[in-house]
């Protein structure tokens, strides 16, 4: 029963990350003058406004079946360049607001934990504990599925980014990979690469801030 609360909480903290991104790449699209996204109900945390059904629903729940650090994606979110103000600048906009949107959920979790670590350390109520796992587990895929969105090949939010700050050759050069973009992500994912690189994250995140070890491990999410 253990195993099927993690699977199901996790599952939730995945709507919510994605919901969160998606909306965020719609909000600043609009914002940047591109009101395609907004039209097509896409500013709206409801996850039945993003769900794709492999990425969303399936793939993360067999992430948490075997164990593996969930995360997963929803319907892209359309945008019309040629309505932007500033079409560069505006696309590394748009591009970075879905990361930069989980990263500041994740900032505003860290802050409530800390601001109430003394009472959360002190707690035996199963009530707090819950809450607190689902803090944790929302805390992580949140910082989790941002990173990973910035890995910079496509079709993932790094390369818009990217994209949008080369010249010239460089750029010429980046468009010729971009059709090849999925299998250079498949071959990041096959050989662990941002694994390593998430390993080196989470252990800066817990040098700099030490006592959210002591609360992922009283939630239960590492051990």
């Amino acid at each position: 029963m253990n195993k099927v609360f993690d699977i199901v909480v996790q599952f939730a903290a995945v709507l919510f990350a994605i919901s969160v991104h998606e909306s965020a790449h719609a909000w600043s699209a609009d914002r940047c003058g591109d009101p395609t996204a907004r039209l097509q109900g896409r500013v709206s945390l409801n996850p039945l406004a993003h769900i794709d059904l492999f990425g969303t629903i399936i793939f993360p729940i067999l992430l948490a079946v075997v164990g593996a650090p969930v995360f997963g994606w929803a319907k892209p979110v359309m945008v019309n360049p040629y309505n932007f103000r500033n079409r560069r600048r505006d696309h590394v906009i748009v591009s970075a607001a879905g990361p930069a949107s989980n990263l500041l959920v994740a900032l505003a979790l860290i802050l409530l934990l800390m601001l109430l670590f003394q009472p959360l350390m002190a707690a035996t109520s199963p009530t707090v504990i819950l809450l607190l796992r689902i803090a944790t587990h929302l805390l992580l895929i949140n910082i989790f599925l941002a990173v990973f969105n910035l890995i910079p090949v496509p079709p993932l939010d790094g390369s818009g980014i990217l994209e949008g700050m080369l010249r010239g050759q460089a750029l010429r050069w980046f468009e010729r990979i971009k059709p090849y973009g999925f299998f250079i992500l498949l071959f990041v994912i096959y050989t662990r690469i941002f694994n390593r690189i998430a390993d080196l994250l989470f252990s800066g995140l817990f040098r700099l801030f030490p006592k959210l070890v002591f609360i992922v491990l009283k939630a239960g999410v590492i051990g």
